[in-house]
C-alpha cells in the first residue's frame, strides 16, 4: 500500500506503508480466550463464596451427611474419560478423518450426557430428604457452584451437537477445526474446574 505527500515545491513523495498481517481466525481465538478468562474469575468467585459458606450447616445436614463419594468418583470419570475422547477427537480431526473425528465427538457427548445424569440425580437425592439450597447456607453455596458447572456442560453438549452438525454438512473445513478446537478449549477447562470442585467440595468437605 502507498500513499502521497505533497512537498513544498508541490513534488509528489510517495511513501510504503506496511500492512500489518491479519491471520484469519487470530480474533476469534483471542476473545475465546477473553472468555475463558472471564469464566475463571466467575468460578473464582464461587469457590470463594463456598468458601467462606461451606461450613455453614445451620443445624441441617452436612458433607458427610449427604455425600456419596463412591457415585462422585465416578461422575469424575465420566467427565475425565470425555476430555480423553475429546483429544482423539482432535487428533482425528488433524488427520482431516471426518467420520473418525465424529464418533469420537459422539462418545464424548454420551460421556457428557452420563456426567449430567449422575450430577441430576445426587441433586434430586439431596432436594428430596430436605437438602434444598434454602436450608443452609453451606447448601446454597454448594448448589450454586457445582449447577453453575452443569450449566457450562449443558452447554457444552449443545455447542457439541451444533459443531458435529456443521461438520457432518460442511466437512472439517478451517471455520470448523477453529471453532472444534476452541470447543476443546472449553471442555478441557471444565474439566479443570470439576476436579477443583471434587478436591474443594466433596473431598475436603468430608474431611470437615
Amino acid at each position: 500500500m502507498s500513499a502521497s505527500v505533497t512537498n513544498a515545491s508541490e513534488t509528489p513523495v510517495f511513501y510504503e506503508i506496511d500492512e500489518h498481517p491479519h491471520p484469519e481466525g487470530h480474533s476469534t481465538a483471542l476473545g475465546f480466550w477473553v472468555y475463558l478468562m472471564s469464566d475463571c474469575l466467575i468460578f473464582a468467585v464461587l469457590f470463594a463464596t463456598f468458601g467462606v459458606l461451606g461450613g455453614n450447616y445451620a443445624a441441617g445436614p452436612g458433607p458427610r451427611d449427604l455425600f456419596d463419594l463412591p457415585l462422585v468418583a465416578l461422575n469424575t470419570s465420566m467427565l475425565l474419560f470425555s476430555s480423553i475422547t475429546y483429544g482423539f477427537a482432535m487428533l482425528a480431526m488433524d488427520k482431516d478423518r471426518r467420520a473418525q473425528t465424529q464418533l469420537w465427538l459422539i462418545i464424548t457427548g454420551l460421556f457428557g450426557l452420563a456426567f449430567l445424569s449422575i450430577e441430576l440425580y445426587e441433586f434430586h437425592h439431596m432436594i428430596e430428604i430436605g437438602a434444598t439450597p434454602q436450608r443452609s447456607a453451606f447448601l446454597s453455596a454448594f448448589f450454586t457452584l457445582v449447577g453453575t458447572h452443569g450449566l457450562h456442560v449443558t452447554f457444552g453438549i449443545i455447542w457439541l451437537v451444533t459443531l458435529m452438525v456443521q461438520v457432518q454438512r460442511r466437512g472439517l473445513i478451517a471455520a470448523n477445526k477453529r471453532r472444534l478446537m476452541c470447543l476443546s478449549m472449553f471442555w478441557h477447562f471444565l474439566d479443570v474446574v470439576w476436579i477443583g470442585v471434587f478436591t474443594f467440595v466433596y473431598l475436603m468437605g468430608m474431611l470437615r
